[in-house]
Order: C-alpha cells, then sequence, then structure tokens
C-alpha cells in the first residue's frame, strides 16, 4: 500500500491510500478520484516525501493496541461531518446500486414511488439527469457494498 498526499483543483489539500502507483493511476484516468471536501474530480498528487520503515522501531510500533484502533475514527471535524452525512444518508434513503439513473428517471416522471434514493451512476449518466431537468448531486465517497 501507498499513501499519496493529493489536491484538488478547488484547493483541498488530502491524503489517500492506494494498492499501487499503477492503481492510482488507473483511477485518476477513470474518473473514479473525487475531493472529499467538495466532490471535484480534478486531483493531482502533491509533492511528497517518501516514509521508509526504520528497523522495527518505528513510532507508530510503539503504539499502545488502543491508540492503534483510535485511528479508523474520524481526525478532523470534517471527517467527522462526513461520517454524519453518510449515515443520514445510509439511514433515510434506499441504496439502488447502479441502477441509480434509471430509478431516479422512474421516480421523476412518477413510474416509481417518491423516495431519497443514492447509488452509482456514470458521469455522463448524471450529467445526462441533470440536463433533463433531475436534481442529483454528487456524494463525497464511493460505495464499496450494499450499506444496507
Amino acid at each position: 500500500m501507498i499513501r499519496f498526499s493529493l489536491h484538488c483543483d478547488r484547493g483541498h489539500d488530502f491524503d489517500s491510500w492506494f494498492k499501487s502507483n499503477d492503481a492510482y493511476e488507473s483511477l485518476d484516468r477513470s474518473g473514479m478520484l473525487s475531493c472529499p471536501v467538495c466532490g471535484s474530480t480534478e486531483i493531482k498528487k502533491s509533492m511528497m516525501t517518501p516514509q521508509l520503515r526504520s528497523n522495527g522501531n518505528d513510532e507508530a510500533e510503539q503504539l499502545p493496541a488502543k491508540a492503534k484502533a483510535d485511528l479508523s475514527k474520524p481526525a478532523t471535524p470534517s471527517e467527522q461531518a462526513l461520517a454524519e452525512l453518510r449515515k443520514f444518508v445510509v439511514e433515510n434513503s434506499e441504496y439502488v446500486g447502479k441502477r441509480f439513473a434509471s430509478e431516479a428517471r422512474a421516480i421523476h416522471v412518477g413510474d416509481a414511488p417518491k423516495r431519497s434514493i443514492f447509488g452509482e451512476a456514470k458521469p455522463d449518466d448524471a450529467r445526462a439527469l441533470v440536463e433533463e431537468g433531475i436534481a442529483v448531486a454528487p456524494l463525497p465517497w464511493a460505495e464499496t457494498s450494499k450499506p444496507n
């Protein structure tokens, strides 16, 4: 795994982990990277220095188990707000997965019950929904599995 410092075109800096540089490049080319603050997909790697492991006396390895476990909790107010937003969306809407565009259209024309939904859409499909007058907004996270 490799951690990259990233920067969006709107001035937000953030870090993210990738399996490899090739994995980062592939996601970047496909438009699948987005800023966790504003949702922009114009992402670039920032200048960074490598972190090399020492002889096993790394400070992180010396942390007690409780401190290591706390690393999974939101570290900043932005991360906390994002976690709360995600929880609200999951609890108050239906996950429709890759059927998002067709389901949003069906709701818009009255062929499906009116309700809050979220899911996945290709950028061109999302753009088409907006052009059709269907209100949609990108969420600042990607689903990796059905959340509810």
